[in-house]
């Protein structure tokens, strides 16, 4: 390292022209920036400039030496100029990892960023599958629900509403359900990571709390799915508000026993480190954290 600075503090001092130049615009001594050029020249055995009382000259070998000194400056200029960038502006390209059913809001929530800032580019992987982020090399991941525990860093984002739904035309078949004990009598859609068990607390402060066993007979891991298999009449689910909310004001579905509420689902930023994070993650996080907030059934991180 003390090689790369001698080759620099050199290039300094052919741009300046003299020793004196060079140190005034590196704060340091004069004889500091003569010893740092004659150890250079000891080192490889080499002269490198032809001193006199009044000016400096490069040796032949001085000069072919100086002009790649000057490229070495210019490079390392450069590649600070592209960090600055980095922490400074979004630009490149930015991988994203998202639960299919979640990705249908990442366009509006990313499209705004994209057009503000055209040198960044967009590339989205959508899987269920709990993707690893450094294999993958995934700059920033959309998590829903518990995590488990990991050395990434996660973000909350938001909670959203959730709410047992069902079409229709599954409600004129099996009967609408009138209390918590009936949902036991009917036929459920769900993840398997959800399980059959079904916690629900009425509405209001101090509500009463209950834990449920309902029969799932349709499961998948894909959560637009499961809200398809819903809106198809094959039984009752619990689902995301923010998901739901066109169906529901179509009249496909319909909330089931609005006075009970299901806990919040929460959503979780996350990415392989907290610190030095690029500007194209931050800006990111900003963007998606700003949508979701505004959509229906969003409660807040």
């Amino acid at each position: 390292m003390d090689d790369f600075r001698r080759l620099a503090l050199f290039a300094e001092v052919v741009r300046c022209g003299s020793f004196s130049a060079a140190a005034r615009h590196l704060r340091i001594s004069t004889s500091a920036v003569s010893q740092q050029v004659r150890a250079l020249e000891q080192a490889h055995g080499v002269t490198l400039l032809h001193r006199t009382t009044r000016k400096l000259a490069l040796t032949e070998a001085g000069a072919r030496f100086a002009e790649h000194c000057r490229r070495m400056v210019e490079a390392a200029a450069q590649a600070r100029a592209q960090l600055d960038l980095a922490r400074d502006a979004p630009e490149g390209e930015l991988r994203v990892a998202a639960p299919v059913g979640f990705a249908r809001h990442l366009g509006p929530a990313l499209a705004p960023l994209l057009a503000q800032h055209p040198a960044l580019e967009l590339r989205l992987l959508v899987d269920d599958a709990m993707i690893d982020l450094v294999d993958a090399r995934i700059d920033l991941a959309l998590r829903v629900g518990r995590l488990a525990d990991s050395s990434w860093v996660a973000q909350p984002l938001c909670r959203f509403e959730m709410l047992l739904c069902a079409a229709p035309a599954w409600l004129a078949r099996a009967g609408e359900p009138r209390t918590p004990q009936d949902l036991a009598m009917q036929q459920w859609v769900a993840s398997p990571r959800g399980g059959r068990l079904l916690r629900l607390e009425l509405s209001g402060a101090g509500g009463e709390v209950l834990a449920l066993e309902v029969p799932v007979r349709v499961t998948s891991n894909n959560q637009l799915t499961l809200q398809q298999m819903c809106a198809a009449g094959l039984g009752l689910a619990p689902l995301v508000r923010a998901d739901v909310d066109d169906e529901l004001r179509a009249g496909r579905l319909v909330p089931v026993l609005p006075g009970w509420r299901l806990a919040p689902l929460p959503v979780y930023a996350v990415t392989p480190q907290r610190d030095g994070r690029p500007a194209k993650v931050r800006h990111a996080i900003a963007a998606i954290e700003r949508h979701l907030r505004g959509l229906p059934g969003a409660l807040g991180g």
